[in-house]
């Protein structure tokens, strides 16, 4: 019942999101399809945007797996910026994005948290065990098929020996936000997010951080749909890619990928 009931609520977050992208088409916005972990840096920088330009964009958050699939299915998107390389490996494989404007644009790290006066400690190396500091309670993280934060997350605890023993302990959420919320509201004692995400909301603390060679690299590519048409969109790519919003992404955490590195 529970799962029946989050699948339908995700579907109808979906439609209102399709609506809305369409509605905002229609009044000239740039639409913006973007990972959920963007949302703070991301709307501090259209904002500024916006103030310099005098363009507006609308933006729609989710699990890059989700938005991936909504661009698949027809929805007015202009932009899209996905959490990993394989979802945008995804729309671009459905011709769904104009290549030539692909970038990779920002990095990330992987981290577990807990809420922020929790006193758990762990030390993520080999041969980890986390049931026996997780107890009773249940370790969120997103869906570990879909939204890239679980993704890397199961991969991560792969590397260290401590999937198995912990698989059938998580929390699987729709998103890396909603895996951040179960943590910041106590419902469970650890998780495992982004490290942005961990500075956007000050009732959790990074217990601590993932080896970066535990996981692929967290990268975040960024596109033009195939079908968009407003030229703002092109305006607002670039503005994303320059030194201007280079300082909203790093106040959050991001690392923002130099021109010369990026692929």
């Amino acid at each position: 019942m529970i799962q029946a009931r989050r699948m339908w609520l995700g579907a109808m977050l979906a439609l209102v999101a399709t609506l809305g992208a369409a509605q905002a088409r229609a009044e000239g916005s740039v639409v913006v399809f973007a990972a959920a972990s963007l949302k703070n840096a991301l709307d501090d920088a259209v904002a500024a945007w916006t103030k310099e330009t005098g363009k507006v964009a609308r933006i729609s958050y989710a699990a890059s797996s989700a938005l991936a699939k909504q661009i698949e299915a027809g929805a007015p998107a202009d932009l899209f910026l996905s959490a990993d390389l394989a979802w945008m490996d995804y729309v671009a494989g459905k011709d769904g994005i104009k290549a030539s404007t692909r970038t990779n644009l920002l990095r990330n790290a992987l981290v577990l948290i807990a809420p922020k006066d929790s006193s758990l400690a762990v030390d993520l190396k080999p041969g980890l065990d986390l049931t026996k500091v997780l107890g009773d309670g249940r370790l969120a993280m997103g869906n570990v098929e879909a939204v890239p934060a679980g993704k890397y997350g199961k991969v991560a605890l792969e590397s260290l020996g401590a999937w198995e023993g912990v698989k059938g302990r998580v929390a699987q959420a729709e998103n890396v936000r909603a895996a951040l919320l179960l943590v910041a509201r106590g419902e469970a004692p650890l998780g495992i997010v982004y490290a942005t995400d961990a500075v956007s909301d000050t009732s959790v603390r990074v217990v601590a951080t993932f080896p970066a060679a535990s996981h692929p690299p967290v990268i975040y590519p960024v596109a033009l749909t195939r079908d968009s048409t407003n030229p703002d969109a092109a305006t607002l790519l670039a503005y994303l890619r320059g030194p201007a919003a280079r300082v909203y992404f790093e106040r959050q955490g991001f690392s923002v990928i130099g021109a010369e590195n990026r692929t």
